[in-house]
């Protein structure tokens, strides 16, 4: 009998150099509160009524900007490979252009150095979600001159740790960025605008295509994308229901991955954020299409889609699926993981190394975690079943280290490896962090 408390795997089943790792966000775990970080979008969001739980926010978060040695002794000592962290670009830069916080800087200098004396990757984001505030009154996302401004900031902040990054990817989960916080208004800046959104999808991938362009100007290699997938499935066989997973799809899966391997949106997100989008749109596809040395796909779950004729664009719902269910009440579904990496490498972007740069789950039985045992194992699996098939796969990183800020669910989720006690900020490894030591040592 399996023993519950162990993985099925271990790092000999995987080929030389796969590379396994642990992710974090900037906001989730540092604590903004300190090293003279300015505000951002998160921190307006999340003092306004009914946005997040108990208005919790991340001042103080896991207080990595204090304890980030012994974070990194924990993943040294659990064995990883590989650190996928993100730098605040309200820390870098407060007001998001002009004066520069030396000390927001210094953090990151320290941070990259301490990875690689405990013989860490450093795999660096460039933006996870914390928008400066003086740039979000200017439009943020909305404005197109925001691919100049975070051109600006990755140029800063690469002429000062990029000689030692691994690998670097310039936005985590751009339909995030675009569509939860600007047409679903459940992630900052908390909007629920079609025409805000449509902006945001592009200009998101605009800002991503300077990026590249800014790293390679600087002579920097080894750089990427990461997208978030979501498998769409009907809720049952009618034609209707079909037609909305197909542009569930489009939207979700298709809008950001077409824009930068195939320089095109999907026609059938386009048939309604067409009407919404910026002047002249089609002339960036050269500049989002830039050329990526590997693709990330952050996967966690998939949604049933139900029509809903009676509603505006774009005519559809969510339905609770039947399959066990996360913390955050996501359906535990691996297949769709297997599903993405098969798509992408066939499909979206054939020729590119993948790296699963999040999977986990929320869980809140910190000692027996027999939850994320379970869950990681068998993602784990539909991960190997893809490379069985041909698939590049050279990496897997876990979502997360530390149990931190879920965003609009405040504290209340824990997707950590490790356990934080957000009263006293104790750090107590799960049973998977000793689960995942020992598989990558066996």
């Amino acid at each position: 009998m399996a023993d519950p408390a162990a993985f099925a795997f271990a790092r000999s089943d995987f080929p030389e150099g796969f590379v396994f790792g642990a992710a974090t966000a900037a906001y989730q775990i540092e604590g903004s509160r300190f090293g003279g970080a300015g505000p951002c979008h998160w921190d307006s969001f999340a003092a306004t009524p009914g946005n997040v739980v108990r208005a919790e926010d991340g001042a103080t978060a896991c207080d990595h900007y204090h304890r980030w040695e012994a974070d990194l002794d924990l993943m040294r000592d659990a064995g990883l490979d590989a650190y996928r962290f993100s730098m605040s670009w309200a820390r870098v830069m407060p007001e998001g252009r002009g004066a520069v916080n030396r000390e927001g800087l210094d953090f990151y200098d320290r941070l990259v150095d301490g990875m690689l004396a405990r013989g860490l990757q450093p795999w660096a984001t460039l933006y996870h979600w914390e928008l400066p505030s003086a740039l979000s009154d200017l439009g943020g996302w909305r404005n197109r001159d925001i691919a100049g401004w975070f051109a600006d900031y990755v140029t800063l902040v690469m002429r000062r740790v990029g000689d030692r990054i691994h690998a670097a990817a310039p936005v985590n989960e751009p339909w995030c960025v675009a569509w939860l916080g600007h047409f679903l208004g459940l992630h900052a800046p908390g909007l629920r605008d079609i025409r805000a959104a449509a902006r945001a999808m592009h200009h998101v991938l605009l800002a991503h295509g300077t990026a590249i362009q800014a790293m390679r100007a600087l002579g920097h290699g080894n750089l990427g994308t990461v997208l978030n997938f979501e498998y769409a499935a009907p809720v049952d066989d009618s034609a209707a229901a079909r037609q909305a997973a197909r542009l569930y799809d489009a939207i979700y899966n298709r809008w950001f991955a077409g824009g930068i391997f195939a320089q095109s949106y999907p026609e059938a997100a386009l048939a309604g954020l067409e009407p919404h989008m910026p002047a002249n749109w089609r002339d960036d596809f050269a500049t989002i299409g830039e050329k990526l040395d590997w693709v990330g796909i952050n996967y966690y779950t998939r949604k049933l889609i139900a029509a809903d004729p009676a509603s505006p664009w774009p005519r559809l719902h969510e339905v609770p699926g039947p399959l066990p269910k996360t913390d955050m009440g996501w359906e535990i579904y691996p297949d769709g993981l297997y599903h993405f990496l098969t798509w992408l490498s066939r499909v979206a972007a054939p020729r590119l190394p993948i790296y699963v740069t999040e999977n986990g789950l929320a869980a809140a039985t910190p000692r027996e975690d027999v939850e994320r045992i379970a869950f990681l194992d068998a993602h784990v699996a539909a991960a190997r079943r893809a490379m069985a098939q041909g698939v590049d796969l050279r990496g897997y990183f876990v979502w997360s280290l530390l149990d931190n800020y879920e965003w609009a669910a405040g504290y209340e989720k824990r997707f950590g490896l490790v356990h934080v006690d957000f009263d006293t900020l104790e750090r107590r490894p799960k049973a998977s962090y000793h689960a995942l030591r020992a598989a990558l040592a066996g």
